[in-house]
């Protein structure tokens, strides 16, 4: 009977050795397999530019509650982990030199400008939200001076305007007229630089906010921007026979549509081709009933769409940029065969909804099509107004951010700096 009763216990602790180790073996692999995948997500997150929120638990908990009742509550309050694009964050790049010029007579929201040859042409824009310029500064950039002062027509836009030169004639097209998120005017002119003169176009066939515009192949185009209610994006594109300030045609002609509506993208021809770059879809509106028409946010989507029209008079989808961006439409210059864009607006925080603000320079080369991060500005900008002049490269006005840390839009300015670049 005692013996029976050993070889029964010897037989139980062999059991339990066993199923102890069986236990601990898998305990270890799993502990293994957990941190290779935990390496492995993390490796891909570093390489895909995303940001993890991490879980947070609230401190709404009572310190009377049983312990079951408030470990249900945290698993409650948990806010589970999310993995965020990081298209809105700083992208790396190289620090450059900036020297700070001349600042212009008074700072520039949404305003625009044209450069003719050492000339930079600065019009209209907000001076604070309710109130907008109606006249034209000059920058000479051989002897950093601003001067030469004067007015633009009165029934002229005030922002969100589509303007394009020859080399002597400016040529204004629709835009807002008035402060706040007041309406459109279909209204386009003509600055004869030389002379000083304006003269009235064929007004546009509907008004526009920040329409995309340029001159191709003797025909002043403009397309896209928002309709009338400032929030609809307009894919409508037409054109208009011009020379020396003149139209040689009394009505707009229709045009192939573009194949992404929005306002605030830049809009370039180079070697014979008509390039769309960047912008948004959706803007500010006017709050309804508001007797002055108080701007009120809506949803905003930015986009990095770049787009081609060549002689085929065929949209071409070309590659992104680094990053969505807008508010870039007077921020772009041609230097040695590529196109430089300065700051803008990208995709608003995914957490605090705010309005997120581009300090990078980009370079899209034109021979590869490639696009790279050239350099940073001193701080994020949105519709600066941008020129090339010697080696030089100039910006001048627009938004600024909250500081270093805080990509948010704050003071309107009208400094203007100025960096070296080499290309």
């Amino acid at each position: 009977m005692r013996r029976a009763k050993h070889k029964t216990t010897k037989f139980v602790f062999i059991l339990v050795a066993l199923l102890g180790g069986f236990f601990i073996a898998d305990l270890l692999w799993a502990s293994s397999s957990s941190a290779s995948q935990s390496v492995a997500f993390n490796w891909a997150l570093q390489n895909s530019h995303a940001y993890i929120i991490p879980n947070v638990v609230s401190n709404n908990n009572t310190v009377s509650a049983p312990i079951k009742e408030k470990a249900k509550q945290d698993k409650k309050d948990v806010v589970p982990e999310r993995v965020l694009s990081a298209t809105f964050a700083d992208l790396p790049g190289p620090e450059l030199k900036w020297e700070k010029m001349s600042t212009a007579p008074v700072p520039r929201l949404d305003g625009a400008a044209i450069q003719i040859k050492n000339l930079l042409y600065v019009f209209a824009g907000y001076g604070t939200i309710d109130y907008v310029h109606s006249h034209v500064d000059i920058y000479n950039f051989t002897d950093n001076t601003w001067g030469g002062r004067f007015d633009m027509p009165k029934e002229m836009a005030h922002s969100h305007l589509g303007m394009v030169t020859d080399g002597r004639y400016i040529y204004v097209v629709t835009g807002q007229y008035g402060p706040q998120c007041r309406g459109p005017t279909a209204c386009t002119f003509v600055l004869d630089t030389a002379t000083k003169q304006w003269q009235d176009l064929p007004p546009l066939p509907v008004p526009r906010y920040a329409p995309a515009t340029q001159l191709w192949r003797g025909r002043l185009h403009v397309m896209g921007g928002s309709k009338e209610n400032r929030h609809t994006p307009g894919l409508e594109h037409w054109s208009i026979a011009v020379k020396d300030g003149k139209a040689l045609e009394k009505d707009w002609r229709t045009e192939i549509p573009i194949p992404r509506g929005g306002p605030h993208r830049a809009c370039v021809v180079v070697n014979d081709r008509l390039y769309v770059i960047g912008g948004q879809e959706g803007d500010f509106m006017a709050k309804p009933g508001s007797p002055i028409f108080k701007c009120s946010r809506r949803n905003e989507v930015v986009y990095d769409d770049v787009y081609m029209l060549d002689g085929d008079m065929k949209w071409k989808v070309l590659p992104h940029m680094p990053k969505p961006d807008s508010h870039i439409e007077f921020a772009w210059a041609i230097v040695n065969n590529s196109i430089v864009i300065v700051g803008g607006t990208t995709e608003k925080h995914p957490v605090t909804k705010k309005m997120t603000l581009v300090g990078e320079i980009f370079q899209f080369q034109l021979d590869t099509q490639k696009w790279s991060v050239i350099g940073k500005l001193p701080y994020r900008v949105k519709t600066t107004l941008v020129g090339f002049w010697n080696g030089m490269l100039h910006f001048t006005s627009g938004q600024r951010d909250k500081g270093p840390d805080d990509p948010k839009p704050k003071k309107v300015i009208g400094e203007m700096w100025r960096t070296k670049l080499s290309l």
